[in-house]
């Protein structure tokens, strides 16, 4: 009789590190989610303002992201660091590469509305109108 009994390993209980933990203030109805992976050169400004639809979740593969969301200072988030954003009304300011001799890659999954943008970019006039939701550095 053959033994089919498999041997497992039990490493799977501890190979894993947890980067965050967030409670996300809501998730749309019928959402779909997106996972893509982002790379700009050294240097490069990134994204325009912009919003996502939806709570967004990522992690900095390499590089250093400059990092701005309307109603927070801007920061820097280094390789190996995770960020999150609420989605909704929030504009995003900056996502691009806090460098100029590096370039930076990084990760992001979106839970986006049903049919929604995976960004939606914020004009001129509403920059100016909501100028004073934004935090100087």
């Amino acid at each position: 009789m053959t033994d089919t009994t498999e041997q497992r390993s039990s490493t799977w209980q501890n190979a894993f590190t947890m980067l965050q933990e967030i409670e996300p203030p809501f998730v749309p109805d019928g959402f779909h989610a997106m996972t893509v992976v982002i790379e700009y050169p050294a240097g490069d400004p990134g994204a325009p303002p912009h919003r996502h639809s939806g709570p967004a979740f990522g992690y900095v593969f390499e590089g250093e992201m400059l990092f701005e969301l309307e109603g927070e200072a801007p920061r820097v988030i280094k390789a190996g660091e995770a960020f999150w954003e609420p989605g909704g009304d929030v504009i995003h300011y900056h996502d691009g590469n806090n460098r100029s001799d590096i370039p930076l890659k990084f990760t992001v999954t979106m839970l986006c509305a049903p049919g929604g943008q995976m960004i939606t970019l914020v004009d001129e006039d509403e920059l100016a109108e909501r100028a004073d939701r934004r935090v100087q550095a």
